[in-house]
């Protein structure tokens, strides 16, 4: 059965169950001052950026990319720091 199928517990249906899980005592409920200090444990989605950089388009070489992009993951901060090693030495 679907959960859009499965019908709603009833009030009193609802009441035992809260009244079972507050028994429970390996089942303690969060004070507010948990909720508060809680954080997720695994941040879904891209790592955070340093803030500080800005997305432009850039037409490479292909050979350029594919050299950069065979090394793995990480391939933009790469070329990122050779550029960055260009401007330094550069400068």
């Amino acid at each position: 059965m679907c959960c859009t199928c499965r019908p709603l517990p009833t009030p009193a249906e609802d009441a035992a169950i809260t009244a079972a899980a507050l028994a429970d005592p390996d089942a303690v409920p969060f004070t507010e001052a948990e909720w508060e200090q809680a954080k997720p444990l695994v941040r879904r989605g891209r790592p955070l950026g340093s803030g500080t950089k800005t997305q432009v388009t850039l037409r490479l070489d292909v050979e350029v990319l594919a050299r950069f992009k065979a090394t793995g993951d990480g391939w933009q901060t790469r070329i990122n720091d050779a550029l960055k090693s260009w401007v330094q030495t550069h400068a």
